[in-house]
């Protein structure tokens, strides 16, 4: 039985799930599990917060249907512990929202703290990191997520939703998250569902950050120029390489259906600039190794190339090399 979502009256440290990450996404996926009623919190990074002390975080969320960052706003509180908190041991879902290029890392010391039943579901753009981390895992359950939901952090502890979209979770390796977890997802977070076979799932995914990303990197545009005449060429070429190495990997892609995505994507979020847009912008590390990086990994894995994925992967590197990381 899940316990009661944190409220600014009700303040029980009693929580099921905890999110690793409290960026955009994290705290998106935390006000909804809020607003469902389960018992979520979040995880701290921040080196002053006690070992000891769990703290409360007073977060805002801002609906789709807001035209004012302070218009129709939510407010709400929920529990934060310490990475070293003793309350780590109760978690049972432990839900990984960071960057890619940081799961692992971000991971790795919470291991020993966790219990042995925790479950994890990592839930990020492009892929990789799954393969790393599950010989890690000491046996616990791994699930991999994807969400298309569009939010925008307006400060560190308020976020705005920018888009629906669909969220899938599957289950990847070790045992099965529990059904009571993850009826409490799908019925939390909106338009979600899920997925027994979740890896060509994210193949599916990794398609569209793979063709939509780099180039509105690189040509720092939103993602609705990507329909321009100029782009057809370099956006098949990089979906060409991608369903071959898939196909290598034993996960069979439909070529036409991943194109129709792509442009249905870039149609339908025309007016938004991609996360790799935003890294580049604010002089942050991106995710390309995990993204067009991933696809040129396996490729050599199979001794194949894939020379259109490999020069979004050298152009993005370069560029960020241009300004200093953050």
């Amino acid at each position: 039985m899940f316990g009661q979502g944190a409220s600014s009256t009700v303040e029980s440290q009693v929580t099921d799930i905890a999110i690793l990450g409290a960026g955009a996404v994290g705290q998106l996926i935390c006000h909804q599990l809020h607003s469902a009623g389960l018992a979520v919190g979040l995880i701290a990074r921040e080196a002053s917060v006690s070992t000891t002390e769990t703290y409360w975080q007073d977060l805002v969320f801002c609906p789709l249907s807001s035209t004012d960052a302070n218009t129709d706003s939510v407010s709400y509180r929920v529990p934060t512990f310490s990475l070293d908190g003793t309350s780590l041991q109760q978690i049972r879902l432990l839900i990984v929202c960071v960057k890619a290029y940081q799961v692992v890392d971000a991971i790795s010391p919470l291991l020993d703290k966790l219990s042995p039943q925790c479950h994890i579901l990592l839930l990020h753009n492009g892929m990789g990191p799954h393969l790393v981390l599950a010989p890690k895992l000491q046996g616990r359950g791994l699930s991999l997520g994807t969400t298309s939901q569009g939010v925008l952090r307006q400060s560190r502890w308020q976020v705005k939703q920018t888009g629906q979209g669909l969220t899938q979770f599957g289950h990847f390796t070790g045992p099965a998250l529990p059904q009571a977890l993850r009826d409490g997802l799908l019925n939390a977070i909106p338009n979600s569902e899920w997925v027994e076979a979740i890896i060509p799932s994210l193949w599916q995914k990794l398609a569209v950050n793979a063709a939509i990303n780099p180039l509105t990197a690189l040509h720092q545009c939103p993602n609705g120029a990507l329909a321009q005449a100029q782009f057809t060429q370099t956006i098949a070429s990089i979906l060409d390489e991608l369903v071959e190495v898939a196909a290598q990997d034993g996960i069979a892609l439909d070529r036409q259906m991943l194109e129709e995505r792509v442009y249905r994507v870039i149609e339908l979020t025309a007016t938004n600039f991609s996360s790799m847009h935003q890294d580049v912008a604010h002089h942050r590390p991106t995710e390309i190794e995990q993204i067009n990086g991933y696809i040129c990994d396996r490729a050599s894995a199979h001794g194949l190339s894939a020379a259109t994925n490999a020069q979004m992967c050298q152009a993005i590197k370069q560029l960020s090399a241009i300004t200093p990381q953050a």
